[in-house]
């Protein structure tokens, strides 16, 4: 019988993700490479019939100033940016980052684009204006260590912009993702879906500003300082 532990913090509502089921970084990064070219599929539903594509386009608005996005993956944040922006973009895989070029030079955007470990950014402390990550702390095997980098390198006063998905509010919902939790994550390349991105946020110890739910009532988008 698997032993089960909780995370640092109240990272994901119980059952909990085994510790022997967990994905490592090197695991998570083949993972992305493998379904890199599917992506935008495997999310249209989440995208335009959850509504995200609009949040996303909403959240995205406030960005201003120098930006990094984290874990910008297949570049769906790209065309939500201010034109006047100066934008970097970073994700853990390589093929994820084929794709967000190609994005990008579709877009004709001058983006620097580098392949790096969102729980270890390469950038010194208060480096940007606004950091931006949508749909992947339920990925990062340590969520609070990867926030905690984001508000490292965001200037003081500076906008962290997520969104997230998570547990429903909706008791039928959040019952049907608590009992399928370690399906999802295994067939999701490591999505814990029902984790708290509120818990996760306050945790990293970032002050949450502007909160929405929408989609369900798993979805949010969080404005944080």
């Amino acid at each position: 019988m698997k032993t089960i532990t909780a995370s640092k913090g109240k990272t994901c509502k119980p059952p909990y993700i085994p510790e022997d089921e967990k994905l490592t970084s090197d695991q998570l990064q083949g993972a992305y490479d493998e379904i890199a070219g599917e992506y935008e599929k495997r999310v249209w539903f989440d995208q335009y019939l959850l509504g995200v594509a609009r949040r996303r386009k909403q959240l995205l608005s406030k960005a201003h100033g120098k930006i990094l996005d984290v874990a910008c993956g297949t570049g769906l944040n790209f065309p939500y940016f201010p034109e006047t922006c100066e934008l970097t973009a970073v994700d853990l895989s390589p093929r994820m980052l084929n794709e967000a070029r190609r994005r990008a030079a579709d877009l004709n955007l001058k983006i620097r684009i580098h392949a790096m470990d969102a729980e270890k950014l390469e950038f010194a402390d208060g480096s940007f204006d606004t950091v931006t990550s949508t749909l992947s702390t339920c990925t990062f095997p340590d969520p609070i260590q990867a926030l905690r980098e984001m508000k490292r390198v965001c200037r003081m006063g500076g906008l962290i912009l997520i969104l997230e998905h998570g547990h429903s509010n909706l008791r039928w919902l959040a019952n049907f993702q608590d009992r399928n939790v370690l399906p999802h994550y295994q067939q999701s390349a490591g999505c814990r879906w029902n984790q708290d991105p509120l818990d996760l946020v306050k945790t990293a110890g970032l002050v949450i500003v502007d909160h929405k739910r929408f989609g369900l009532g798993m979805f949010h988008t969080i404005v944080a300082t």
